[in-house]
Formats: C-alpha cells, structure tokens, sequence
C-alpha cells in the first residue's frame, strides 16, 4: 500500500471518507443543491460504503485466518514441546522412563517420602542376543516390560537404566509389600511365553532397597545393585533385599 510523502500511512479507507465529506457538505447545502448533485453525493456514498463493508469484511476473514493460522501454530509447538520432553525422559524402546529421568524421579520423590526401589535384570540376556540376534533381545526387552506393567501397583514408576536392567520405584512401600511386588514380577517374567526360536523361557534376578525420606538415588540403587548380584550369585531368577536396608516404616492406612 503506498504511503504519502510526508512517511504517515496511507489511510485505506480514503475514498470513502471523501465521498462522506461530500454527502455531508450536500445535506448541509440541500436547499441550494441541486437534485442532481443530492444524487450524485448519494450515489458516491453508496457506492464507498460498499466498498467499505467489502473491505472491511476482507480484512475481518484475513484476520480469521491469521489467528486460525497462529492457534494452529501454537497448539503444533506444544505438542512438539510435549513431544521432546517425552523423548528427554524415555526409552526410545520400551516407553518407559529412562536411567536419567529415573535419578531425577527418585532424589525428589525422597525429598519427601520414604521409597523402595527394585532393580532388577534379564537372566543370560547376552545369550539370547548371542543365539537369536538383537531383534529377538528386543522383543524380549519388550515382553519383560510388559510383565512389569501388567503387575506394578499405579504408584510405580518402571524405567530402564541398562540395556537389561530396569528399575521399579515404589513411593511409600515397605520392604515387606515390595518384596511381594518383585515376587509378582519375577513370576510374571518366569510364566510368560516369550516365543523365543528354541522354547526357552526367560527369568530375571531382582534386588530391592528400601529407605526413609532424605536419601537419594546414589546410595538406594548401590544397595539394590547389590542384593541383585548376591540373587545372580545365589542362582538366578530369585529376589534378595538389600541386608543394609533400615527397617521399614509402618505403611500408612
């Protein structure tokens, strides 16, 4: 749109504002005018109003669709938003929280709250990658984790913090209730069918740590860490508490 000389904006609606000026110098003059000129006046403004109501309707559908444009926009960067935090938190596999978002989840949660947590690990996960490839270690990754949502209480929060190594943590849960949560999910893993090529089944060693509000994730996961091994060095496919767990609190009714 031009602009005048002196740099002010064009203004858009000159014309009609004009022929306005003039139907108003004709009703002030309409004694002397002639009748010609009384039409002629009212046919220009006719005619700018018009072409006022179409520009103005015009300007008002290009608004629409600039502001549907930017909703549009808006609600498109918050789910990509959503989406990158999903991905900052999670296993790109499996959809469950990553080893970092685990950390996170167990130092604010022990702000507060006492918390249990269980590690626990694929028994001879190597030798099925070994015999059958990486794919079938990933359906088997999958599986293990669809037993351990099949069973968690809604208060868990399951992430995997090695490649067969996950963790399930329990906000306000003895040792005593979370070893019968491991037991649930040592025996979910034991029973299910993993369709594996030579019909073998798969098992998983779980170690279980417990303590009181303030802790953090450092000293809860070395405990766990610990039982784990002493259930693969016991045999495998068994749940050990760690021995320098505190005693657990009395679970609030």
């Amino acid at each position: 749109m031009d602009t005048p000389a002196t740099g002010s904006p064009a203004d858009l609606f000159e014309a009609e504002n004009q022929s306005l000026l003039v139907a108003r110098a004709s009703q002030a003059a309409f004694v002397e005018a002639e009748p010609i000129q009384c039409r002629q006046a009212l046919g220009d403004l006719i005619l700018a109003y018009e072409r006022l109501l179409r520009e103005t309707r015009r300007l008002v559908r290009r608004s629409d669709r600039a502001e549907l444009e930017m909703n549009q926009l808006n609600t498109r960067l918050q789910e990509l938003a959503a989406e990158l935090e999903h991905r900052a938190n999670h296993d790109p596999l499996t959809g469950v929280l990553n080893r970092a978002a685990v950390i996170e989840l167990v130092n604010r949660r022990f702000i507060h709250e006492d918390l249990a947590l269980i590690v626990l690990d694929i028994d001879h996960f190597k030798r099925i990658n070994d015999s059958f490839g990486h794919p079938t270690g990933d359906k088997v990754i999958l599986g293990v984790v669809a037993c351990l949502q099949a069973v968690v209480p809604a208060t868990a929060q399951i992430g995997r913090v090695g490649g067969e190594e996950f963790t399930v943590v329990l906000p306000r849960q003895s040792e005593a209730e979370s070893e019968r949560v491991a037991e649930g999910l040592r025996h979910a893993i034991e029973t299910h069918n993993f369709d594996l090529p030579d019909g073998s089944g798969v098992t998983a060693s779980f170690g279980i740590s417990w303590a009181p509000s303030g802790g953090d994730f450092d000293s809860a996961y070395g405990l766990a860490d610990e039982a784990l091994y002493v259930a693969k060095r016991g045999g495998r496919n068994q749940v050990r508490i760690a021995a320098s767990s505190l005693h657990p609190f009395q679970h609030e009714v």
